[in-house]
C-alpha cells in the first residue's frame, strides 16, 4: 500500500467499484442492513458509475442481478445481508448454478473479531453457499479483498460461467487505503476455444454415417449465440432438433422447420423421442434429466443403441450420464463451423429427404395450431395458445422482433408460447427469452427487473419491450417485485397466467399415482385426487389490487378469450409509452383434474386436463414417426407437452 493520506478519500470497499468500473458493470442488487451500508454507500458516487437497486427480499435481488447477467454477459451483482441473507437467495442461487449464470455475490459478514463468539446472525456463511457456486470464500484479512475480488469475477467469467460467493466481514470494508491502491484489472479467459480437431473428425464421420441423427441443443448453444452454426448443422445431416428441457434461453430457432421444441416430461417419452435414431448429437447439453419419476427397471432414458457425441464448454456435462462416442470439450460456436466443414466434405446422402420430410411435419404442424387455436377461442375461458397468439401478432405488427425480451414462469404450459412468440431469425436472438435450468419457483418476476435495467444486450437486441408470463402461484413467491418495478419505473408487462391453484402441483399428482399407485410395494393413493391444499382460494387473490399495493396502478382482469387481444394491445401500449408496469390477470380456464371415482382410475386420462390432450406436438417429427408419448403404467397416454413437473 502507498502511504494514507490524512484524510482518506478510499476505502478497501472501493476495490468493487474499480472492478465495476473495468468491467462496465453498473448495478449492485441487494436489501439494505447495516453490514451493507460502506458497500452501498459506495454507489453514492457519481464517478463510480454504480446504481443501487434496492429490493425488498434478497432472492429478488439475486433473481434482478440474473437478469441484468443474462442481458450482458457480464455478472451480475449483488449484496447480501450475513446469514439470512444468503439463505434467502438459495433457490435462485441454485437456478443459477444449474443456469450457468455469471454472478458475484457479496456477503456483509460481523465483524470480524467478533464472528468466533457467534453473534447475532453470523454463521459459516462459505459452507451456505458453496455447493452452488464455482467458488466460495470468506476474506481473511483487508489485504487480501483485492486478489479475492479479481479472482471471484475472473472465474465468474470464466468457461462455464457461474455463480461465485465472497464473505467480507464489515469492518474489513472500512480500511482506508491510498489514492493509487486500486484493482488493475480483472483477468479474462476467452471462451472461443476450439474442440480437439480429431475427436471432431471423428464426429463428422459418425454423424455423416448416421441412418437417422438427431440433436439435442442446450443452454452453451444459445449463450454462445450460435443458431446459425446448429441450423447449418440440422440441415447438412437432416436432423430434428429437440431442446433440453428447461432451456434456460432459446437455444434453437422456433421458425427453423428442424425446431421440435424441448424434450419432454416422463421418462417413457423420452425415451420414445431416441428409441428409433442411432446417433444423437447433443450439443450444449447439460439438463440432461429434468424429470419428476425414473425407474431404474424401465430402463435408461437413452437406449444402449444410440451412438452419443457431445460438444459442449463444461467437461462435467459431457457424458455425465451416458457413455459418448466422440466427445469434444470446447465452445459452442468456435467448434461447430469447422465439424460442419468436415461433414461438408462427405455429406449424409439421405440429408435431402429427411430434410424434405422435416418441412411437410412443420407444414402440419402449422395447420394443426392453427385449429388449436381456433379450438381455444370457443371456450369459456382463457387457453394459453390465445395469449400467445396475441403476443405474437402485437410484437410483429409493431416491429418489436429484436427489441423485446420474453421472460418465461408460465409453467404449466408453455408450449403454445414457445411455438407462437416470435424467437426465431427474424430478427430474435436466444437471449429474447428467459427461463432457468434449475426450476426453483419464482425466478421469472425479479429477473424481469435486471432485465429491464439494461437497455441493451449483448447479443444484440434490445429490451424496449419486457413480458413476463408468471404463473398465479409463482406470482405469489415474490409480490414485492412491484414495488422495486415502480421505485425504479421500469415499464414491465405482467401477463398472471391465473387458474387459481398449484396447477403443475395438480399434474404431477397425477404423474406420481400414475407411476406408484399400482406399483408392488407401495401401492399408494392420496385420500383424494383434488386436494384442497393445490388451490388458490378462500380467500381469491386480486392480483391486480395486489399489486396496486406495492406501487403499480395499472392493470385489468381479462376473463374471456374474446377480450385477451385488445388487453394485451393495451398493456404493451402502457409500457411503451409510461414508466410504470402493467399487470394482466388471466383467467386461465379452471380445468382442476376431478377425483377420479376409484382408485383404478387414478393418473387416468379422465383426470389430465382436457387441454392437453388436444394440443398439437411441438416435436411433430417423433409424434408422427410412433405413439411416444406412452406412459409405462397402465393405458395412460401422456400429453406430448405435458410440463416437467417440481
Amino acid at each position: 500500500m502507498t502511504k494514507l493520506p490524512s484524510s482518506p478519500t478510499r476505502w478497501t470497499r472501493d476495490y468493487v467499484f474499480d472492478i465495476l468500473k473495468d468491467l462496465g458493470i453498473h448495478y449492485i442488487f441487494g436489501v439494505p442492513g447495516t453490514n451493507e451500508i460502506p458497500i452501498i454507500d459506495g454507489t453514492s458516487y457519481e464517478a463510480n458509475g454504480v446504481r443501487y437497486i434496492e429490493c425488498l427480499h434478497e432472492n429478488i435481488a439475486i433473481g434482478a442481478a440474473m437478469g441484468s447477467a443474462r442481458m450482458t454477459g457480464k455478472p451480475g451483482v449483488l449484496v447480501v445481508h450475513i446469514t439470512p441473507g444468503i439463505a434467502h437467495t438459495i433457490g435462485n442461487l441454485f437456478n443459477a448454478w444449474r443456469s450457468e449464470m455469471p454472478l458475484v455475490i457479496l456477503c456483509a459478514q460481523q465483524q470480524n473479531e467478533l464472528v468466533t463468539q457467534e453473534p447475532l446472525l453470523a454463521s459459516n456463511l462459505v459452507d451456505l453457499a458453496k455447493q452452488y457456486t464455482k467458488w466460495a470464500h470468506e476474506v481473511r484479512t483487508p489485504a487480501e479483498i483485492p486478489l479475492v475480488l479479481q479472482r471471484a469475477f475472473k472465474e465468474a467469467m470464466a468457461p462455464p460461467n457461474g455463480p461465485v460467493f465472497v464473505s467480507i466481514p464489515w469492518d474489513f470494508t472500512m480500511v482506508a487505503i491510498g489514492d493509487n491502491d486500486k484493482v488493475k484489472g480483472v483477468t479474462r479467459i476467452s471462451p472461443h476455444f476450439t474442440g480437439d480437431d480429431a475427436t471432431i473428425q471423428q464426429a463428422a464421420g459418425l454423424l455423416a454415417a448416421a441412418q437417422n441423427p438427431v440433436i439435442v441443443a442446450g443452454d452453451a448453444v444459445g449463450y454462445a449465440d450460435a443458431w446459425a452454426e446448429l441450423q447449418e448443422l440440422a440441415t447438412l445431416i437432416g436432423a430434428p432438433v429437440v431442446l433440453q428441457t428447461f432451456s434456460s434461453v432459446a437455444n434453437f430457432p422456433n421458425n427453423d422447420y428442424h425446431w421440435q421444441g424441448e424434450l419432454p416430461g416422463s421418462q417413457a417419452a423420452i425415451q420414445g423421442v431416441f428409441k428409433n435414431h442411432d446417433v444423437a448429437f447433443l450439443v450444449g447439453f447439460g439438463a440432461q434429466a429434468q424429470l419428476a419419476v425414473f425407474k431404474y427397471a424401465d430402463g435408461p432414458l437413452f437406449p444402449d443403441s444410440l451412438q452419443q457425441i457431445y460438444l459442449t464448454n463444461n467437461t462435467w456435462d459431457i457424458a455425465k450420464n451416458y457413455y459418448g462416442e466422440a466427445a469434444i470439450f470446447g465452445d459452442v460456436k468456435a467448434t461447430l463451423p469447422i465439424l460442419n466443414s468436415y461433414v461438408k466434405a462427405n455429406p449424409p446422402q439421405d440429408a435431402v429427404e429427411r430434410n424434405a420430410t422435416l418441412q411437410d411435419l412443420a407444414l402440419t404442424r402449422a395447420k394443426n395450431w392453427d385449429a388449436y387455436l381456433q379450438q381455444a377461442m370457443q371456450q369459456e375461458k382463457i387457453w394459453t395458445v390465445v395469449i400467445a397468439k396475441a403476443l405474437k401478432d402485437a410484437i410483429e405488427q409493431r416491429q418489436l422482433t429484436d427489441k423485446y425480451v420474453y421472460v418465461h414462469e408460465a409453467v404449466s404450459d408453455g408450449a403454445p408460447l414457445q411455438y407462437y412468440l416470435p424467437l426465431g431469425t427474424t430478427g430474435a436472438k436466444p437471449v429474447s427469452y428467459y427461463c432457468v435450468a434449475g426450476g426453483s419457483l419464482g425466478w421469472s418476476m425479479p429477473a424481469s427487473l435486471g432485465i429491464k435495467l439494461e437497455a441493451k444486450a449483448a447479443q444484440g437486441i434490445t429490451t424496449q419491450l419486457v413480458i413476463n408470463a408468471v404463473g398465479d402461484g409463482s406470482a405469489l413467491f415474490y409480490p414485492q417485485v412491484w414495488w422495486t418495478a415502480a421505485h425504479e419505473q421500469l415499464p414491465i408487462l405482467y401477463i398472471i397466467t391465473n387458474n387459481q391453484e398449484y396447477h403443475t402441483l395438480q399434474l404431477g399428482l397425477q404423474q406420481v399415482v400414475a407411476a406408484y399407485g399400482s406399483a408392488p410395494g407401495y401401492g399408494w393413493h392420496p385420500s383424494t385426487m383434488d386436494p384442497g391444499y393445490l388451490r388458490l382460494e378462500r380467500p381469491y387473490i386480486d392480483y391486480v389490487n395486489l399489486a396496486k399495493g406495492f406501487g403499480v396502478d395499472n392493470g385489468e382482469q381479462v376473463k374471456t378469450p374474446a377480450d385477451v387481444k385488445a388487453a394485451v394491445e393495451r398493456g404493451i401500449e402502457h409500457v411503451l409509452h409510461n414508466k410504470t408496469s402493467y399487470i394482466l390477470d388471466m383467467r386461465i380456464a379452471q380445468d382442476t383434474p376431478q377425483a377420479p371415482t376409484s382408485k383404478a382410475q387414478a393418473g387416468s386420462l379422465a383426470a389430465i386436463s382436457q387441454h392437453y390432450l388436444q394440443q398439437p406436438a411441438l416435436d411433430i417429427f417423433h409424434h408422427h414417426s410412433a405413439a411416444l408419448y406412452t406412459a409405462t403404467t397402465g393405458d395412460t397416454a401422456l400429453p406430448a407437452n405435458m410440463p416437467t413437473i417440481f
